[in-house]
């Protein structure tokens, strides 16, 4: 998968967060996923203060649930963990990872927040920029936006607003017992559009199918290309 912009990741604090304002400018909220044949899932398995952090890409099609591809770079992690500036700590491992997806996936589902993000930028935001692909943030937990709790049943949803009133994103229940989720556009999608997209990619679990196999696939050190290789 090519890059559209070429990644700046390893950038002092106040330099990356004029970074992420500027490409909160580029970001596009408009519905251009015309098809959903191919999606794929981008996540990452990394502690806090590991040395190593190991990404995961799996594409997958949700007319028979098929995984079309599957890749895994387990690179050190170079930059600490600093709140609102995930993407410069995973950005990295990601991009070594996405460019090795040879197919063409119509949206990217990412283990992160798109516009659900203090500077309107999260991980999937600047990845949906970088990529000029439509993308979407799938966060497990709150980092920015107030909603109503969604209703107890899967696709239950509720608008996220940000300080101004503005919808950023919806809260979804993905499954029932579970923990809504916070998903937000990072490129090219609206904020209902990306919640109904992440609705018909769930398959019993918590997680949207993309995001559940990528994040098993960025935990299973037995499968996908050995550390260092991109």
């Amino acid at each position: 998968m090519d890059f559209a912009r070429e990644p700046r990741w390893d950038l002092p604090a106040a330099e990356a967060i004029r970074l992420q304002k500027e490409l909160a400018e580029l970001v596009v909220l408009e519905d251009r996923v015309s098809r959903l044949d191919l999606v794929a899932g981008v996540d990452m398995a990394v502690g806090r203060f590991a040395e190593l952090g190991r990404a995961a890409v799996v594409v997958w099609r949700p007319s028979d649930g098929a995984v079309v591809e599957e890749i895994a770079v387990e690179l050190p992690i170079t930059l600490p963990y600093i709140p609102g500036l995930l993407a410069f700590r995973e950005g990295p491992l990601v991009e070594a990872a996405l460019r090795q997806v040879r197919s063409e996936p119509d949206v990217i589902l990412v283990d992160g927040q798109g516009l659900a993000h203090p500077r309107r930028c999260g991980i999937a935001c600047q990845l949906g920029v970088l990529l000029d692909r439509p993308a979407i943030g799938v966060g497990k937990s709150r980092l920015y936006g107030t909603a109503a709790e969604p209703g107890p049943n899967p696709g239950d949803r509720e608008p996220l607003y940000g300080r101004a009133g503005e919808q950023i994103g919806v809260l979804l229940r993905s499954r029932v017992g579970s923990n809504p989720l916070y998903v937000s556009p990072g490129h090219y999608t609206t904020p209902d559009r990306s919640g109904e997209i992440v609705y018909q990619c769930l398959r019993g679990h918590r997680l949207p199918e993309p995001i559940f196999l990528a994040d098993r696939h960025s935990k299973d050190r037995t499968r996908g290309n050995p550390a260092g290789e991109a």
